[in-house]
């Protein structure tokens, strides 16, 4: 059994990226006076999927909760629109530019209708040829023909939010409200959970030292599948991204500008204020890392890198010459590979585990975690003080159920330019750019 759960109690945070540093705010928040943070590199860590220029976010609305899915995704948009724009630790960096979302293939229109459900009525503006896409921005900037193109505009309630800047903000304010970061290499680097009396009771790290909690709150992303059997609920899946340096006239020109996305090309993002460098993403199903060990089981390992496959930037280059050719052979000024954690249905894993009583999980961002981060603390408090509603509990159960006879090759809906729809595996790749050194 698990010990009385007090403000006082000791509440250790394994891992320091988007989700833990978004725990650890919640619960300074609310009190408690006693949470340590252990990481392997201090904030922002370098292999954090958050630790990037910017991401997409889509901000959310009330509505009627007749269905238990629908209920839980709106609970998530709600709360994290909330802190979007009126939390002042994250309302500085969200920038309401809006999106343009697009698809090129009959599939890939219709998914696309379906997840948006996009409509003048619901806010949005239909795209059907390339001058209405080159509308969308100032002249010069969408020089494409935009080949198959047909999409949506959704001017206002949706844009993007610097990412490294959110993940650095909440962990200065935690760290000001009194948690503890212990960050650095042994010191944070967590080697193994701490198991006494069928629990789990803390961490230890390379220094060898015990970090006790009597919670332990795992939220280590990508690299927690080697701290925890999560019996095949999670596979590490990686994307890739390149940076094209602008001059400071183009960077003037770009900004202020939606977001823009191909589900079956990739995206690209205005460069931050403080930032001459323009964000390109392919779009495909992922990278795995397949190794097997002696026991026969196959496992996608993380590793970070400052560099992408060359099939990576063959995409990154044929998404601009379609949209905007005049970058399309421009060098890369970064690129690098960024992970997440997939469950088998893309729904998150916050969960107590049953066999564990004092530890919780919050893992599984699944490709869609980030924008969550003003409020997905507070649903992994909410688990722990196990408040949680039962409709998103439910949703986000500890449920090995679903891993069984999973098919670790599913693209989960993602798409990809033609030939590409399929997940691939980092193992086969002979070629990398070289725009930057690995870590």
């Amino acid at each position: 059994m698990a010990s009385p759960l007090t403000k006082a109690s000791s509440i250790l945070i394994v891992g320091a990226g988007t989700w833990g540093c978004s725990t650890a705010l919640h619960l300074a928040r609310r009190g408690y006076t006693n949470v340590t943070v252990l990481d392997p590199y201090p904030v922002p860590s370098p292999i954090s999927a958050g630790n990037d220029l910017n991401k997409i976010v889509e901000l959310g609305s009330s509505s009627s909760d007749d269905e238990n899915e629908t209920f839980v995704t709106r609970a998530l948009l709600d709360a994290a629109t909330n802190g979007w724009l009126y939390d002042p630790v994250f309302a500085p960096y969200y920038h309401d530019t809006g999106y343009i979302v697009a698809a090129t293939t009959p599939e890939g229109r219709r998914h696309l209708d379906e997840r948006e459900d996009a409509s003048e009525a619901t806010g949005f503006e239909q795209l059907t040829t390339a001058a209405d896409f080159r509308k969308t921005m100032p002249e010069g900037i969408l020089t494409g023909d935009f080949p198959g193109w047909r999409g949506w505009w959704k001017r206002k309630g949706a844009g993007w939010a610097h990412a490294r800047k959110s993940m650095e903000s909440a962990a200065n304010e935690a760290k000001r409200l009194g948690v503890h970061f212990v960050t650095g290499s042994p010191e944070g680097e967590v080697k193994r959970l701490l198991y006494e009396e069928d629990d789990v009771k803390g961490a230890v790290t390379a220094d060898d030292k015990e970090h006790r909690g009597d919670r332990t709150i795992l939220c280590a992303g990508a690299n927690s599948n080697a701290l925890f059997d999560f019996r095949g609920q999670l596979r590490p899946t990686a994307w890739t991204l390149a940076h094209v340096r602008m001059s400071p006239d183009e960077a003037k020109l770009y900004r202020n500008l939606p977001v823009l996305f191909n589900i079956e090309r990739g995206f690209f993002m205005e460069p931050d204020e403080d930032d001459s460098d323009l964000k390109i993403c392919d779009e495909h199903p992922g990278y795995c890392n397949w190794t097997t060990d002696a026991m026969g089981t196959r496992t996608s390992t993380p590793f970070a890198t400052h560099q992408i496959p060359k099939e990576a930037e063959t995409r990154v280059r044929g998404f601009l010459k379609e949209a905007m050719p005049h970058l399309a052979d421009r060098e890369f000024s970064f690129a690098r590979i960024c992970w997440c954690a997939d469950t088998p249905d893309r729904s998150f894993l916050i969960s107590k585990h049953p066999d564990y009583p004092s530890l919780v999980l919050g893992v599984g961002g699944s490709g869609h975690g980030f924008s969550y981060i003003p409020a997905i603390g507070g649903f992994i408090s909410d688990c722990m003080e196990g408040t949680l509603d039962h409709r998103i509990a439910q949703s986000f159960r500890w449920r090995p159920e679903t891993a069984v006879g999973r098919k670790w090759d599913d693209l989960q809906e993602r798409f990809g330019p033609d030939g590409s729809n399929r997940v691939m595996d980092f193992q086969s790749i002979t070629e990398w750019t070289t725009t930057g050194p690995n870590l």
